[in-house]
C-alpha cells in the first residue's frame, strides 16, 4: 500500500478526530433550572423559582405569595451529596411536634450553599443575615440577583437537579409576626417561626426557559448555539469523510485499470 492509499484509508478515523476536536466539551455547570415551590408547615403560602449556571455564576429569580407579609424571609439553596435531594416529609419530624424545623429537613435537602440576600455576601456566612433577606411586602416576593459565585460542586448540584430552594418564616398563630414561646433551633435568640421552613422546592432541568415573574422566553440559555455547532462540525467531517472515501475509491479504480 503506497502512501496515497494509506492517507485515503486513514482519513474516516481522521474525521473522528477532527469531530471531537471540532465540537468541543460541553460545559458541565451550564444550564437553568425551575422549582415549584411548595408550602411546608400549612404556611399556606407558594412560589417559584429559577436558576440559571454559567460557570460558577448563578442567576437567581425567585417569586412567591401568601407569606407573613412585610417580615424578613430567610431563603436559600440547599445542597449536600449524602441528601436526598428533596423537600422534607412528614417522617422528619424528628422531635413529633407536628412542624418542621431547619434542621429536621436537612437530611432531605442538605446545608445551605447558597444565601439568597439582596445585598452582600451569599455564601452560607450569610445564613441568618435577617436584615438582607426579602421582607415581602404584602405577604409577596419577586427576588432577583445574578453573579452570585459559588464552587464546582454547587454548581454541578444545580445543573444535576440535586439543589432545592427552601424559603422560611412561619406564622404558626396569626399573630402577623415572629413570636411564640418555642426558640429556633439554629438561633435561640429567635422563635422558631422565623426560621422553620416555609416553601421548599427541588430545582430541576429546565423544560421551557420561563421565568417565575413571568418575563418571555429568550432561548439564551448556555447550551444555544452549542449544538448548532456540533450539528455544523457533523456535518463539515462528514462531508471531509465522504471526499476522502471518493478519492480513496478513484484511486484505486484507476490503478486497476
Amino acid at each position: 500500500m503506497n502512501r496515497l492509499t494509506k492517507a485515503a484509508a486513514a482519513a474516516p478515523a481522521m474525521s473522528l478526530i477532527a469531530l471531537m476536536t471540532l465540537a468541543g466539551p460541553a460545559s458541565a455547570a451550564d444550564g437553568s433550572t425551575q422549582a415549584q415551590l411548595q408550602a411546608l408547615n400549612e404556611s399556606g403560602a407558594s412560589g417559584s423559582a429559577m436558576v440559571t449556571v454559567s460557570g460558577n455564576m448563578l442567576t437567581v429569580k425567585l417569586a412567591s405569595q401568601g407569606l407573613l407579609a412585610d417580615q424578613p424571609h430567610a431563603a436559600h439553596i440547599h445542597f449536600t451529596a449524602e441528601a436526598r435531594h428533596e423537600c422534607p416529609i412528614a417522617k422528619d419530624d424528628a422531635n413529633g411536634d407536628g412542624n418542621i424545623n431547619t434542621t429536621e429537613g436537612d437530611p432531605a435537602y442538605g446545608e445551605v450553599v447558597v444565601s439568597l440576600t439582596k445585598t452582600g455576601d451569599t455564601s452560607a456566612d450569610s445564613v441568618l443575615a435577617i436584615n438582607r433577606f426579602d421582607t415581602a411586602p404584602g405577604g409577596t416576593i419577586n427576588y432577583e440577583r445574578g453573579s452570585i459565585q459559588v464552587n464546582d460542586d454547587v454548581a454541578q448540584a444545580v445543573v444535576d437537579g440535586e439543589a432545592v430552594v427552601v424559603v422560611h418564616g412561619v406564622d404558626y398563630n396569626d399573630s402577623g409576626k415572629y413570636d411564640g414561646k418555642t426558640k429556633s433551633d439554629l438561633d435561640p435568640k429567635l422563635p422558631t417561626e422565623a426560621t422553620d421552613p416555609a416553601l421548599c422546592g427541588t430545582l430541576n432541568i429546565s423544560q421551557m426557559g420561563s421565568t417565575p415573574t413571568g418575563g418571555a422566553e429568550t432561548g439564551s440559555g448556555s447550551t444555544t448555539g452549542v449544538e448548532n455547532e456540533g450539528i455544523i462540525a457533523l456535518g463539515g467531517v462528514t462531508l471531509l469523510g465522504g471526499l476522502a472515501l471518493a478519492m480513496r475509491r478513484r484511486f484505486v479504480s484507476s490503478n486497476i485499470s
